[in-house]
């Protein structure tokens, strides 16, 4: 929740600490990485990733809700916030996943991995309804649109989705495809390996309760030009 004119000092600092520490990893995640969280919730994943690290100078964790609905939402949204803050992230509230690549801030950057767990649009309809489908995939697609524009070219787009079931019919894969991106992997999702991290619902009468995850993966997507030019220089 940083004040706008204090955006772009905090980013020339956190390129000159990144290059001095050393290198840390979490799962697919390295400090060494310009990582964006879109989506997440309490920001308890972008906390999980930040204390392996050791730090969140290398973080950008956004949510599309404002201060008001975090702090009356997740009984640890502001305590995350603030944790997430003193070890030298920056937190932007009020991000549209399908927009994001218009934001002032965002659109000067460029990220290494860009992480979104989980998305969907809120209950509008029951979960196998074909409208809730649909605009579950509408999102799927603005992501995908932005989230290019604002990747590097050798960087990677992660994307945690249940498999099985109504949610194949969301079409993860195709919709990535048809915004330009390239499937270059798919590996087994376990919360566990974060330590910390809290999926919730953020949606309905219980925001803050936490779902039933089962069957899931990340979908790890790249830009198709930009892979089609890493092969042809190997």
């Amino acid at each position: 929740m940083e004040e706008d004119d204090d955006v772009e000092s905090q980013a020339s600092s956190d390129s000159l600490e990144l290059d001095q520490r050393e290198e840390k990893w979490i799962q697919h995640y390295s400090n060494s990485h310009r990582i964006l969280l879109v989506g997440d919730g309490d920001f308890s994943f972008s906390v999980s990733l930040a204390n392996a690290f050791g730090s969140a100078t290398n973080m950008v964790a956004t949510s599309l809700d404002s201060q008001e609905t975090l702090a009356r939402n997740y009984t640890n949204g502001i305590k995350n916030v603030m944790e997430l803050e003193e070890l030298g992230g920056l937190v932007l509230l009020g991000i549209d996943a399908t927009k994001m690549s218009d934001h002032f801030f965002l659109r000067t950057q460029r990220f290494d991995r860009i992480i979104y767990n989980f998305p969907h649009v809120g209950f509008q309809y029951s979960e196998s309804s074909n409208f809730q489908i649909e605009s579950n995939k509408r999102l799927l697609k603005g992501f995908f649109k932005n989230a290019k524009v604002i990747l590097q070219d050798n960087g990677e787009i992660h994307v945690t989705h249940k498999i099985g079931g109504i949610y194949d019919k969301w079409n993860v894969v195709k919709k990535a495809e048809k915004n330009g991106l390239i499937q270059k992997g798919r590996v087994p999702f376990s919360k566990a390996d974060y330590p910390g991290y809290c999926n919730k619902r953020a949606h309905g009468w219980f925001p803050d309760g936490e779902f039933h995850i089962g069957a899931c993966s990340t979908f790890i997507f790249g830009v198709k030009e930009a892979c089609s030019r890493i092969r042809n220089t190997t």
